[in-house]
This record gives C-alpha cells, structure tokens and sequence, in this order.
C-alpha cells in the first residue's frame, strides 16, 4: 500500500492587536512561513495587498485562536479567518504561486517581494491571478 503524501497547509489568522491585520501562513521547510497582511486578503482578483513578511511560526500555530495577553509581543485576540491546503506551482527567491484550497481563499495566489528601498525591507504583494485554479 502506498500513501500520498498530504499537501502542505495554509491558514489566515485574523489578529487584532493594536492594528488589525491578516496572517498569512503557509507550511513549507517544515515551520509556517509568514505574512502580516494589513487588510482582508482578496478573493477576486485585481485587488493587491501589502504582505509584510514576518518571524517564520511552529507548525503548531496554525491551530491558535485565543487572546495573547497585554504587555506580550502581539497582545490581542487571534482567530482563525480561513485555512486549507496549497499546492505550490512556482517557488523561487522572491516569488511564490501557490494554489489555495481553503474555505474562503481558493485558486492561484502570488506573493511577489517588492523592489526594496532599504536591505531589511520585507514588503510584498499578495494578490489573485485571474486564472482559474486547475485542481
């Protein structure tokens, strides 16, 4: 008997801090490599959105819905927005498309780093592409 192996996962957290903001996460090198995005991930495409990349998360995370206490480092309530499986389709320095089965994020998703204006600027951009998902 032989298994497939289980596609990497992803998960959006919605995280009111001191700012509310979307997380995104996805499974990959075995941690959950990780965007903070300022508004609403898109669903259609056209829309772009910031993606401030962030600390790199246990896998473990990707289950966490609670409220981080005052005085901690992103104090302030964390629910799960969305979650699902990804495929990746390309994966390269400063490019990443993913395709997003979740229960609201779903089809070809990239994450594109921005031209840096300083050395430690992690800025890029998340968007739809407007091709339908070949699941």
């Amino acid at each position: 008997m032989s298994f497939l192996p289980k596609n990497p996962i992803f998960v959006v957290q919605r995280h009111q801090a001191s700012h509310l903001h979307y997380d995104f996460r996805i499974e990959k090198d075995a941690v959950l490599k990780s965007w903070a995005i300022p508004k609403e991930p898109p669903r259609v495409p056209g829309i772009k959105r910031l993606a401030i990349q962030v600390a790199d998360h246990e896998l473990s995370y990707a289950q966490f819905e609670g409220t981080i206490p005052e005085g901690s480092y992103g104090a302030g309530t964390v629910t799960i927005w969305d979650s699902g499986t990804y495929l990746p389709i390309a994966d390269s320095p400063g490019e990443l498309v993913i395709d997003l089965e979740g229960k609201r994020l779903k089809g070809v998703y990239c994450l594109i780093k921005m031209k840096p204006k300083k050395s430690e600027d992690a800025n890029w951009l998340f968007f739809k592409k407007s091709h339908v998902s070949k699941r």
